[in-house]
């Protein structure tokens, strides 16, 4: 990728924060991406797309421990959960090798897998050598006649939210526009006007978009595409006839909802599927954007059912945790949007992680929590340790790296990220959320494991 094109990538005109030095949205500085680079972003972005073969170029590393590396789930294929890399050694870089691998290997793909496409990553090693990955790509599409889609995400072009811009402007480059959306089923619903939308940024993550999906169903608003959770690969080709786009939680693909707009007229709004609040509000959104009346009657009818349902069922719960203080370390979307679904049980937020959030995430936080917020940009162990003490928080909800700092500190723990078996959007993973919180401050292991062994006490 040419330097001129990670600059309009950084340059986003739809981000509010975008013309600040200090952006925060995209821009790096050497280092900076030791916690996820532009590789991590562009591959994470686009991994749930299910029946896609994804090829990494580059070095065994690169690919890590790949099988089923990320919580998101599927419907139907499970082709996306097998890792597969070129594997480039050093005697592949002395001697020029590269894209004969990656031709060999897309080949191998597409024979034994019989993918919908084939997505290519590109890494910091082809980059820094020259491989051509993108006439590779146009090589071994011609010759086997099967999508082969180049994703040029070299991890020192920069940081995990450059990534997933750079995912967004491969699906629209190479993908979106290339195929009509399927005619509405013939069991379809004749009494109510039928939608088509787009939802960029969500990634079904332990099938938590399974509990919105219906409401949306019930409404009439036919999910086109979800970049990327639980889709496949003929979706992202229709994105370009949805009526409307909903950027989930995040601006870091903020360049697809913008493009789709310019180049098919299709608005686009934010919001969150996490908190009974934010749920509400995102269902409003879509009927507000869509502009039909009868879809806005229909909505406020569904808000009022759930949410007389869900609080019902949340009020035994919520008297337990009300007042309890939490320190939350987490990056991006999630630095403000859970806050949002925390406060909606009457918990109290001390502090939030903000290491891989934009200028727009935090601005969002400070609109939550006010703006003496304390925000965390670094977690280590002694910071996020003395933090939830001096804070006297009573749980730490974090990533799973930080579950081990948790568990010998002897403090309860609750994974929020990706890894997580537990989904929490909409009203019914609300329900998931407060019971998962509950049984995790409530656990009489605290107690215990804080208790001086019986034999400390004998002489």
């Amino acid at each position: 990728m040419k330097a001129k094109d990670i600059a309009q990538l950084l340059d986003e005109p739809a981000c509010a924060h975008n013309k600040k030095e200090k952006s925060g949205c995209a821009k790096t500085k050497p280092g900076a991406t030791a916690g996820g680079c532009a590789f991590d972003g562009a591959q994470i972005a686009l991994l749930p797309i299910a029946d896609v073969a994804h090829l990494v170029h580059g070095p065994i590393a690169c690919a890590g421990s790949s099988w089923d590396n990320r919580g998101t789930r599927s419907s139907g294929p499970t082709l996306y959960r097998l890792g597969m890399t070129t594997d480039l050694t050093e005697q592949d870089v002395i001697m020029g090798r590269g894209e004969k691998r990656l031709f060999h290997a897309i080949k191998q793909a597409v024979t034994d897998y019989q993918p919908a496409a084939v997505f290519v990553y590109n890494t910091c090693v082809p980059a820094l050598i020259g491989d051509d990955v993108e006439a590779v790509c146009k090589a071994a599409q011609e010759r086997w006649q099967v999508p082969v889609v180049p994703v040029d995400a070299a991890g020192f072009y920069g940081t995990k939210n450059l990534g997933n811009r750079i995912a967004g402007e491969a699906m629209l480059k190479y993908v979106v526009g290339t195929r009509e959306p399927d005619p509405l089923p013939a069991q379809a619903r004749q009494d109510i006007k039928i939608h088509d939308v787009n939802l960029v940024g969500e990634y079904n993550i332990a099938g938590e978009f399974w509990h919105v999906l219906p409401l949306l169903d019930e409404l009439g608003i036919r999910v086109l595409c979800t970049l990327s959770g639980d889709a496949r690969f003929r979706e992202v080709q229709t994105m370009h006839r949805a009526e409307a786009t909903m950027m989930v939680c995040s601006k870091a693909m903020l360049n697809v909802a913008r493009k789709l707009e310019e180049r098919y007229q299709i608005p686009w709004f934010e919001g969150s599927f996490y908190g009974i609040t934010d749920t509400s509000q995102a269902l409003r959104d879509f009927a507000r954007v869509l502009q039909d009346a009868d879809l806005a009657e229909r909505t406020e009818a569904l808000i009022k059912r759930e949410e007389q349902r869900i609080r019902a069922q949340l009020k035994p719960w919520g008297e337990r945790l009300k007042g309890k203080r939490v320190l939350l370390y987490t990056g991006g979307v999630k630095s403000w949007s859970v806050i949002s679904a925390l406060q909606d049980l009457g918990m109290e937020v001390v502090a939030t992680g903000t290491r891989k959030s934009t200028e727009e995430d935090k601005a969002r936080i400070r609109e939550l929590m006010g703006e003496n917020v304390k925000m965390l940009d670094e977690g280590n162990p002694k910071l996020l340790l003395g933090v939830y003490h001096e804070y006297k928080a009573d749980i730490l909800i974090a990533g799973g790296r930080n579950m081990y700092t948790a568990l010998k500190a002897k403090i309860p723990f609750l994974d929020i990220n990706q890894e997580r078996e537990f989904g929490y959007e909409g009203y019914t993973g609300m329900l998931e959320l407060v019971r998962q919180l509950a049984l995790t401050i409530e656990s009489p292991i605290w107690s215990q494991v804080r208790t001086p062994a019986p034999w400390r006490h004998c002489h």
